[in-house]
């Protein structure tokens, strides 16, 4: 009778288990479609902070409910810092620094949850906000998280974008160019078609930089 009731209640972990990762998984599916609608389909600032602060109230619900979920805590992490990326500025350093711990959070928790994109996201933080006293910024800091997550994904089209682009952005041209175009040659997404065409768009930009 204890070995059936210990099986038993084996079982109910395993299926509400389940159950949560299951659940955990749609949001994220959810959350990644309507940033991407709201990052490279709406137009205008106020439409994309609207619809962006909505968002951000979404992930929130969804990490509360599944406080454990690195792929949650990512997507709440980059949300946040689409949102600073939009309003720019000082006011914008409160959502970096939260995205930031969301990130160093989900690689606590799984330092390898969505092919590395904690990784890839922490680094892309590191090498666009200021240094320090104003905030985190830091170039060797920045490189070492974006090959962290291009040694998780060599074909990340996110990872490669984003070295990419710190490349650029540090006059290292010939580097930069080889990083962009495996990004703009990385394979699709699954559901991911409206992130993967916008992505491109800014790859494509980055590259025609990077070869003047």
């Amino acid at each position: 009778m204890k070995l059936t009731r210990t099986l038993l209640g084996l079982c109910l972990i395993a299926v509400t288990t389940f159950s949560t990762l299951a659940h955990a998984a749609g949001d994220v599916a959810e959350l990644q479609q309507e940033w991407a609608r709201i990052k490279y389909q709406l137009s205008g600032k106020d439409a994309k902070l609207q619809a962006i602060h909505a968002l951000e109230e979404t992930a929130a619900q969804a990490v509360a409910a599944n406080p454990n979920s690195a792929e949650l805590l990512i997507w709440q992490g980059i949300i946040l810092a689409t949102d600073a990326g939009i309003v720019k500025g000082m006011s914008a350093l409160g959502n970096v620094k939260q995205a930031k711990a969301l990130f160093e959070k989900s690689l606590q928790l799984n330092p390898t949850a969505l092919d590395g994109s904690a990784q890839a996201s922490l680094g892309s933080l590191y090498y666009q906000v200021p240094g320090w006293p104003v905030a985190f910024g830091d170039d060797t800091k920045a490189e070492e998280h974006l090959k962290a997550a291009l040694k998780i994904n060599p074909n990340s089209i996110d990872a490669n974008y984003f070295y990419g682009d710190f490349l650029l952005q540090a006059k290292r041209y010939d580097e930069a160019v080889t990083y962009l175009n495996a990004a703009l040659n990385a394979p699709d997404r699954p559901g991911r078609q409206v992130a993967d065409t916008g992505r491109r768009q800014e790859i494509k930009q980055a590259l025609a930089k990077a070869q003047k």
